[in-house]
């Protein structure tokens, strides 16, 4: 059997069994033995046999064990370990720890929480990362598109929407980039050819002398997540996508269903070359305690290659009386989630690799390539130009 055909009749058989959807929370004493016998099973098999090897290119075994501990509520921490011991065929609750000294049911652990990997890499970090890489860039709206956006006005179509967007964004943030702070140059050009020297930016100060940047909106979570096909439906793939997402944070896809998904909350300002990074997963935001709406934003990213910008505090801008809304916490603290379990697990970096292959070489047809991987994308819905975008 192919790795491509072992991997579709792992997920087919995973598929009836995977439920993270919200459900009642487990009993104290329930939630600590499935605790301990998740990390009895996780070390023991990363020691019995790792979770990479040639054929994966990533750490399946880290990668289970990153998505649960960055799981941000104990209600996903519970949706979670149910769903691991289903796919393991073994209790929830029990008292004695799980008999590893068995070598069948070693390797028979071993096998399921490398297929549930799989589920997990193929239904969500893949597609998600893959088409994360680029949002659309239509010109920002007029004045009174962006006050529509604020009063929850229904678009006609997605370019209208992310025009609106856009617009709302820039808005919101003053005109610069929430990373960099530099200001918008298109809105620079404007101000300076009506005003001259005595432009200003959105706080009062001259724009002589400041720097300035093309600037984008980008999405915190991908637009493409929830995008319909031409029957004007999700795909089940974007339906597991969206069930995995809601594992974060139980509740939280459903602040992104439709349209809701190019909301300003879902959104924030910056130059082309942050945006890349962030939609790669490769800049996060951490919440500063005590400090709303002020993030610690850090990168897994050399330090040299962004010239010392790098970790950086800063505090995102908000309008007055918040007519826009805010960039969520929630969705940033999903985005973090995402960024850390792909790079502990190495999985960003290979689907990185796989990314590049099929730039360089194409898909192959002896299906013996990961790149397998890319053309099931567009089997299920999600479009192989975002993924190369």
């Amino acid at each position: 059997m192919t790795p491509a055909s072992a991997t579709l009749r792992h997920q087919a058989s995973l598929e009836g069994i995977i439920d993270f959807s919200a459900q009642s929370p487990l009993a104290p004493a329930t939630r600590l033995s499935a605790t301990r016998r998740f990390y009895q099973i996780v070390e023991h098999l990363n020691a019995y046999g790792g979770g990479s090897s040639s054929n994966t290119g990533y750490d399946r075994i880290k990668l289970v064990r990153f998505t649960y501990e960055y799981s941000l509520s104990v209600e996903s921490k519970d949706n979670f370990l149910r769903a691991f011991f289903e796919s393991a065929a073994l209790p929830l609750d029990a008292d004695e720890h799980v008999d590893l000294a068995d070598a069948d049911l070693e390797a028979n652990l071993y096998t399921s929480v490398s297929n549930l990997a799989d589920y997990l890499f193929d239904n969500f970090f893949l597609p998600l990362k893959a088409s994360s890489r680029k949002t659309p860039q239509p010109s920002p709206a007029t004045h009174s598109a962006v006050q529509r956006v604020s009063e929850g006005h229904k678009f006609s179509g997605t370019p209208e929407r992310i025009s609106a967007l856009r617009g709302a964004c820039l808005v919101r943030d003053r005109h610069r980039c929430v990373i960099s702070r530099r200001f918008d140059q298109s809105e620079a050009f404007e101000r300076m050819s009506r005003y001259g020297d005595e432009a200003r930016d959105d706080d009062g100060t001259s724009l002589v002398g400041q720097t300035f940047d093309a600037l984008e909106v980008a999405h915190i979570l991908p637009h493409s997540l929830t995008q319909l096909n031409a029957s004007l439906h999700l795909d089940p793939s974007k339906e597991a996508a969206l069930a995995i997402l809601n594992m974060f944070d139980t509740g939280a896809a459903f602040l992104l269903k439709g349209t809701e998904i190019d909301r300003p909350r879902n959104a924030l300002t910056m130059t082309h070359s942050l945006h890349q990074w962030f939609g790669d997963f490769r800049i996060f935001f951490e919440p500063v305690d005590q400090q709303a709406h002020t993030y610690r934003i850090n990168t897994f990213l050399p330090l040299g290659l962004l010239g010392g910008l790098l970790p950086i505090t800063r505090s995102l801008y908000l309008t007055e009386t918040r007519y826009i809304d805010p960039p969520s916490p929630r969705f940033l603290a999903i985005h973090s989630a995402i960024a850390h379990i792909l790079h502990l697990s190495a999985a960003g970096d290979y689907i990185d690799r796989i990314l590049h292959d099929m730039e360089e070489n194409g898909v192959r047809e002896d299906g013996s390539t990961e790149l397998d991987r890319l053309v099931k994308l567009g089997l299920r819905g999600w479009s192989l130009s975002q993924v190369n975008g």
